[in-house]
């Protein structure tokens, strides 16, 4: 995948971690940046009681929410100040189940295209174990951009 051109300015590592501060579901989640490099982005949970389902492992949903929070940080490395990006599509495979320590989810852009982006992401376990795989597609919306809106009919 090719680097962004130099003259656009794109995020830094300390300006993702301030994004995902301000995400109010990545605070309450618990979600928080590991690692940010055009590389990867990793981001981390602590497995908390609140994070279970009644079987005592950590909910789907939270799992799913960690990579797709990861997947769109890592777009983000490569597209210049005031792009967006949005889920578009999410493939996740369940591999084992979590009920304690730490979750991390390690996201890769695999293709950034002029509008959409591709994403794998690795999580795993404390024990380094393969827990989950996502890959995710992102629509790109560039700053300026105007939004279309779907007609109803």
């Amino acid at each position: 995948m090719g680097q962004p051109a130099k003259s656009r300015k794109t995020l830094t590592a300390h300006e993702l971690a301030a994004r995902l501060t301000a995400s109010t579901t990545s605070r309450q989640f618990g979600f928080t940046l590991r690692e940010a490099s055009s590389e990867a982005v990793v981001i981390g949970m602590r497995v908390a009681k609140r994070h279970l389902q009644v079987h005592g492992v950590v909910h789907g949903g939270i799992l799913a929410a960690l990579a797709d929070t990861a997947g769109g940080l890592s777009i983000y490395f490569h597209l210049p100040h005031g792009s967006r990006v949005a889920t578009v599509e999410m493939k996740i495979n369940y591999l084992e189940t979590v009920a304690r320590g730490e979750v991390l989810a390690r996201a890769q852009v695999l293709r950034l295209g002029k509008n959409l982006g591709v994403v794998d992401c690795d999580i795993t376990d404390d024990a380094k174990r393969l827990v989950g795989k996502a890959l995710m597609t992102f629509a790109v919306i560039h700053r300026g951009a105007k939004q279309k809106r779907g007609r109803r009919g």
